[in-house]
């Protein structure tokens, strides 16, 4: 067999590092860009004499719609496109490179040709969210051109184009418990795991193992059925074999069937009870962490009997442990049984090590600053999105008319690069053309198949700002990951970065007349919310010197948003959750999240080549990154803590340990993170121990 030429750009990117891994020569890099562009990029880009020839075939082809095109003037959208090649953008990696033209830009369809560079995937981007409003198409592209924002991939991926697939993909449904519900949520499922969502199911309202159906005992299979039915739907239904199905379930602590649903990710599970690709992730409530402190026994309850007693949902009651774990102990009618809360934290613990599940979230510390009246009750595939549900129960398939639509949830997200926001000076710029943009997509989708999802949507527009670059920019300040300076920047950018959230989503809600559906019931509409809130200023000197040149929202300026606020009220629901971006990243050229790096040189897989991406600033400041595996995780926690007092939804927070940290290792990580404030952990990572780790230093 002939054996395949490897490209001289990714010869060139793998001389980053040697043989023992360590960094070898960063200019290696750069010359794999240079390559990549010249052999590969040029020669197979199409030629077109103009830009309206390009347009015109692209349209005519089928490429793109035609629709959003004519709402401007030929001489407007040169202008749009003039903006972004006259910022003269060049890659400064080879990863962000490649990941944007593999998986970004517009090809021919036989695959070999590129139809589109970065700026027209951009101008694009611009001119279809815009609407017809060109001043607001110059402020998008300008900032996107600039890399202060980008949107997330699904909606940088498919605006524009002719044959697409939705601008967000990620998606949370609450199942009721009736064998309709089930099976519309199965349905459900697969439809959005089709069209490539990544979806997340709240289980807790179905009745447990044994208990009855139809008044008959001991007939229910529990949750542990269904999970294994979604995992199969997740697995089935798989964008033509393109992309693997993406779900997630979540469930109580308190529900009967938390031990069996533990269960499904151990790696010795028996093939009846294991779910292979599903993520998993659990509510914990506040009674849970302090039955296990004060080492008292925990009963867990039988969801069907809750119901019959108190005509309630289970996801409803045992969101709220503090008023109901009394009465449904004490009362008769409530099935229940006892458990150690300590024996199942270890276990919990003990998962992570082995699986990296489940996903916690602390489900007091959401709402317990949660500014909407109906209480949030599970989270997101990432963790980061933490919005309120209300569940739907389906008649059947010949009585349509008697279901009772609830409220689901879609992720319309975006996320910022801290460090071209704070350097260019445009976070208010950058905050307004993001909520923007994030609108568009909301007021676009229309996921009609899932009608509660398509009703929150309307009603809400909520919506999901993020950050990534965080790592990057403080390492090329020589500010350390968890420092006293770093939580001084944190707790100035993200006051500030939620301050003008809030601005524009009451600005929005001023010209529009219209506000998030029940916003008169919300701590916003009475001013609660604004209990504590002000102008955040620097403490330490070099944080100082950073934001030296920018407007910081004064004490005054905050009582006007109050103000306002309560007069015109918010256009969004929710504005900000910092999801992991790890993919769109790439392209940014920036280190993902909040979190910190994994690897100093992050080394990935694609096809039968790795291809390498060096951190930011490692030329100059390597000495100042340290991989989150020998990181403190307290001083992590404090970091991600610091933030969320200014993000109204979730952070999503992974935890990396060794392989030498115990299960009371990550038990005492799980209790400090609650006792700071932290509303979900993501995966938990653990690294095995080798020697030579300190990747830092080798340069």
């Amino acid at each position: 067999m002939e054996k395949s030429i490897i490209p001289e750009w990714i010869l060139l990117n793998n001389q980053v590092i040697d043989e023992n891994g360590d960094i070898k020569d960063l200019n290696k890099d750069k010359e794999a860009v240079k390559s990549y562009f010249l052999n590969e990029i040029n020669k197979k880009t199409q030629f077109f004499h103009s830009l309206k020839e390009k347009l015109d075939y692209l349209v005519e082809e089928n490429y793109y719609e035609e629709e959003f095109l004519s709402k401007y003037t030929y001489e407007q959208i040169q202008e749009v496109y003039d903006i972004a090649y006259k910022a003269k953008f060049r890659f400064p990696t080879y990863m962000g490179a490649f990941k944007f033209y593999n998986d970004y830009a517009l090809k021919s369809r036989d695959k070999k040709v590129f139809l589109e560079r970065y700026e027209d995937r951009l101008a694009i981007t611009a001119l279809y969210h815009a609407d017809g409003d060109f001043e607001m198409a110059k402020r998008f592209i300008a900032r996107l051109i600039s890399q202060d924002f980008t949107p997330a991939t699904p909606t940088l991926l498919n605006t524009g184009k002719k044959q697409r697939g939705e601008f967000v993909s990620c998606f949370l449904l609450e199942a009721g418990d009736s064998l309709n519900d089930i099976s519309r949520i199965s349905e459900f499922s697969m439809q959005l795991s089709k069209v490539g969502g990544g979806v997340a199911v709240n289980l807790s309202n179905l009745r447990a193992k044994g208990e009855t159906i139809k008044g008959i005992p001991n007939v229910s299979k529990g949750v542990v059925g269904v999970a294994k039915l979604l995992d199969n739907n997740f697995r089935y239904a798989d964008q033509m074999g393109q992309r693997t199905g993406a779900g997630a379930v979540y469930l109580n602590v308190f529900h009967a069937d938390i031990e069996d649903f533990l269960q499904m990710k151990k790696l010795n599970a028996d093939d009846d009870i294991r779910v292979k690709t599903l993520s998993m992730g659990v509510v914990m409530p506040d009674k849970m962490i302090e039955l296990a402190r004060e080492n008292k026994d925990m009963y867990v309850f039988y969801p069907h009997t809750v119901f019959e007693a108190y005509g309630k949902n289970f996801a409803d009651v045992s969101i709220d442990m503090d008023y109901w774990y009394d009465k449904l102990v004490e009362n008769p009618k409530v099935r229940k049984r006892k458990i150690n809360p300590r024996k199942l934290l270890d276990m919990i613990a003990s998962l992570q090590g082995e699986s990296g599940y489940p996903y916690i979230m602390f489900s007091d510390n959401v709402n317990s600053v949660n500014p909407l009246h109906d209480p949030v009750k599970f989270s997101n595939l990432c963790t980061e999105i933490l919005q309120p549900t209300i569940t739907s129960h389906y008649g059947s398939y010949d009585k349509r008319d008697e279901d009772q639509i609830g409220m689901d949830i879609s992720c319309n997200l975006a996320s910022g690069h801290m460090k071209n926001m704070i350097v260019h000076n445009t976070i208010k710029e950058t905050v307004f053309a993001a909520m923007d943009m994030m609108n568009s997509v909301s007021n676009k989708t229309n996921i009609a198949h899932v009608p509660a999802v398509a009703k929150a949507n309307r009603l809400n527009r909520s919506v999901g700002f993020g950050i990534m670059g965080h790592h990057g920019f403080i390492a090329e300040n020589y500010i350390a990951y968890g420092s006293e300076e770093n939580i001084d920047l944190i707790d100035v950018f993200f006051n500030m970065v939620n301050y003008y959230s809030l601005v524009h989503s009451m600005e929005k809600a001023k010209e529009t007349g219209e506000k998030f559906y029940n916003f008169e019931t919300s701590k916003y509409a009475d001013g609660s919310y604004f209990e504590g809130r002000g102008q955040i200023l620097p403490k330490t000197d070099k944080v100082k010197e950073i934001f030296k040149d920018i407007y910081i929202p004064t004490n005054d300026d905050w009582k006007k948003l109050k103000d306002d606020v309560m007069t015109y009220g918010l256009y969004n629901s929710h504005r900000l959750a910092i999801a992991p971006n790890g993919s769109i990243a790439y392209v940014m050229s920036a280190t993902p999240s909040l979190t910190p790096i994994k690897q100093v040189v992050e080394e990935r897989t694609y096809g039968n080549s790795k291809t390498y991406f060096p951190m930011p600033a490692l030329d100059t400041a390597s000495f100042m990154y340290e991989t989150a595996y020998k990181m403190d995780n307290f001083k992590i926690i404090d970091i991600i803590a610091t933030a969320q007092k200014h993000v109204d939804q979730g952070i999503s927070f992974e935890l990396c340990i060794t392989s030498d940290e115990t299960t009371r290792d990550l038990q005492r990580y799980y209790l400090y993170a609650h006792y700071q404030g932290i509303k979900t952990l993501y995966y938990t990572r653990t690294q095995k121990l080798k020697i030579d780790e300190c990747e830092s230093c080798a340069v």
